[in-house]
């Protein structure tokens, strides 16, 4: 559609004005976002933590919370849609200087509606636009997808990134969601050919069996960055304290 603010406006089309300024990729014209960057987070923050938006100079912003923290009626997606200016503001003032933004974490599972899961992944790409037009902020692709029939919508126009991201939390200690998450990054690593890193999400209190999971896209040559989190260093601590050597008592 032709941009035209006033009819946009009237149809409840606002997001066009977000889209229009990138292509649209594959049949169901999901907005295609670019992510080469060569410098990467070191904490990722997550959406209800705003003291820490600015924890460190390489701080990233994620959505890896229940969909409700960040996607209710007054979320930034439907402050986008309807172009509620006031709600717009606020969002301003609130990411104001973030740089880094990794593409928030609809859920997608596999025993819902196809078109549910397809619009919570568009949902996030207008999103990860508005972060780069408005905010300025470097915008990193979240991948997820519940099945591998789904793999090739949810990549589509992530051909020509370098860099995207991935959360293991709810894949860990489950088996079968593990094998999951294992076909997912296979999947992920040989249908995006120029993609050279994947900054984890991952809340394990040690980095072992992530990147024991990890491993098929570490031998495709892949680099794994597994940022600090403020859940994942309260793990690790814990688990230094459980395992550190006990002092023997001199009676």
């Amino acid at each position: 559609m032709k941009k035209n603010n006033n009819l946009i406006r009237l149809l409840n089309l606002n997001y066009l004005t977000l889209t229009n300024r990138t292509v649209s990729s594959g049949d169901m014209d999901l907005p295609a976002i670019n992510c080469n960057v060569s410098v990467y987070p070191d904490f990722i923050a997550l959406y209800s933590q705003k003291s820490l938006y600015h924890k460190t100079e390489h701080t990233a912003l994620g959505f890896f919370q229940f969909d409700k923290d960040f996607d209710g009626k007054y979320g930034l997606y439907w402050a986008i849609y309807y172009h509620v200016e006031e709600r717009l503001a606020y969002f301003k003032n609130r990411f104001k200087g973030v740089r880094y933004v990794i593409i928030p974490d609809f859920s997608e599972l596999g025993d819902i509606h196809k078109i549910e899961n397809n619009y919570r992944l568009f949902k996030g790409r207008v999103i990860g636009l508005w972060f780069m037009f408005e905010i300025g902020a470097i915008v990193i692709p979240n991948i997820t997808f519940p099945t591998e029939q789904s793999a090739d919508f949810a990549l589509n126009g992530y051909e020509d990134c370098s860099v995207a991201a991935i959360s293991t939390k709810g894949h860990m200690d489950n088996p079968a969601e593990n094998i999951r998450l294992r076909q997912n990054i296979a999947l992920t690593v040989d249908k995006l050919p120029k993609l050279k890193t994947l900054i984890v999400y991952d809340v394990c209190s040690t980095n072992d069996s992530t990147i024991e999971t990890f491993s098929y896209a570490a031998q495709k040559g892949i680099e794994i960055i597994i940022p600090d989190n403020t859940l994942k260093t309260r793990n690790m601590e814990m688990y230094r304290e459980r395992h550190a050597p006990r002092k023997a008592v001199v009676s």
